[in-house]
This record gives C-alpha cells, structure tokens and sequence, in this order.
C-alpha cells in the first residue's frame, strides 16, 4: 500500500482559475481532461466568458443585450457598489440570475 504525499492530495482540490482550495464537490471537472478542476464560480465566469465571444461571432439581439448587462456589471464593480451594505447584498444576489 503507498500513501500519497501531502503536496498531492492537496494539488488535488486546486481551482486551475483561481488556485483557490476547495472540496472536490465544489470542483467541476473537464471532460476529457479530469485532473482540471474548476471551482464553482469560476466555472459560472467561464461560462459567461464563453457566451460574450460567441455573441461577438454571431451577434443577435439576445447578444446585444447579454453585452449591455457586462456593460453594467462592468460599471459595478468598477464602482464598488456590489460591496455596499444593503446594495451590495442585492446586486450580488440580481447577479446569480442574469446572464
């Protein structure tokens, strides 16, 4: 029997995006790849990234729109808004639910 070193099992749990440590239930893992694990809101980032560069491919009006809601997202946080008391609490709960 072999027992992994620490520095592995630890590797293991890494977020490949943002090197943060999390459990493996919070870690989604890629396909083909599987020693890549994203974490959960990396994952969400990703996604949204992926949408935008297909929206500039293809522009539609749906596209359109996702752009004016980075646009705002964008100002946001440039802003700071989304870390103010109650202000900050709901947009970042808005956030959850737009594209």
């Amino acid at each position: 029997m072999t027992v992994r070193p620490e520095s592995d099992s630890a590797a293991a749990t890494r977020c490949w995006c943002c090197g943060g440590g999390f459990p493996e239930s919070e870690l989604v893992r890629l396909g083909e790849h599987p020693e890549m694990g994203v974490c959960l809101r990396c994952a969400r980032w990703l996604r949204r990234r992926a949408v935008r560069q297909r929206d500039e491919l293809r522009p539609s009006v749906t596209g359109m729109l996702r752009g004016g809601v980075h646009v705002v997202r964008k100002a946001v946080v440039r802003r700071g808004w989304h870390e103010r008391g109650a202000l900050g609490v709901f947009l970042r709960w808005l956030d959850r639910y737009l594209p």
